[in-house]
Order: C-alpha cells, then sequence, then structure tokens
C-alpha cells in the first residue's frame, strides 16, 4: 500500500515563499512520476505541477509558472514544491499524488485521472 505524506504548509504573507515536501512510502518511488494539486475552498481540485519518475522533466500550471518549482530526491523518496511570491490566490489545500505506473518518463502527467495515490493534503494560507 502506497503513503503519501505531505508537511510544510502554514500561513505566510503575501510575497512569502513556502517549501511543502512530500515523503512517499510502499511503492518504489524513483519508479513513478509525482505531482503537485491544490483546491481552494469550494473549488474543484487544480493541477500544480508534475515531474517525471527521472526528474528530467517539469511541467507547471500557467498560474504559478516562474514562481512554483517542483523537485524530486529519489534516495530520499520525496518531492518537493517551491513555492516563491505566494499571492493570496495561492491558499488552498495541497496535495501530493503519485502517478499510475504506466506513465513513462517522457511524459509529465497533468491530469487527476492520471494518478492513483493521494496525500492527504497540507493547508497554505496567503494573506495580503
Amino acid at each position: 500500500q502506497v503513503q503519501l505524506v505531505e508537511s510544510g504548509g502554514g500561513l505566510v504573507q503575501a510575497g512569502g515563499s513556502l517549501r511543502l515536501s512530500c515523503a512517499a512510502s510502499g511503492r518504489t518511488f524513483s519508479s513513478s512520476a509525482m505531482g503537485w494539486f491544490r483546491q481552494a475552498p469550494g473549488k474543484e481540485r487544480d493541477f500544480v505541477a508534475s515531474i517525471t519518475r527521472s526528474g528530467f522533466s517539469r511541467f507547471y500550471a500557467d498560474s504559478v509558472k516562474g514562481r512554483f518549482a517542483i523537485s524530486r530526491d529519489n534516495a530520499k523518496n520525496t518531492v518537493y514544491l517551491q513555492m516563491n511570491s505566494l499571492k493570496p490566490e495561492d491558499t488552498a489545500v495541497y496535495y501530493c499524488a503519485l502517478a499510475r505506473s504506466y506513465i513513462s518518463d517522457n511524459y509529465t502527467p497533468r491530469l487527476s485521472g492520471e494518478y492513483d495515490y493521494w496525500g492527504q493534503g497540507t493547508q497554505v494560507t496567503v494573506s495580503s
């Protein structure tokens, strides 16, 4: 059974930074692409960023491009999301997700249906 545990969320002022972490266990982490999604109150869960299993390729939602950076450490079974220049509209619960095993290393998954395991989420609140 795969477990994903996020950490690093919190309250920050606009313009500030946070670094989210997601520790994985149960499946060979290095064989799976990983992603981050977020869900604001009353809204659907949206894609934020993804990274291939090798870490060679990354993909970002337009809303976070240039401000957020996804990375991974396969030796630590951990994926990170560095969030800079935070805005109030970034306020949401952030979820990490592990992609389905058929996702190749040539593709950065960005649809929720391409992931089969999810963490419990971590709250990020950006005050104005």
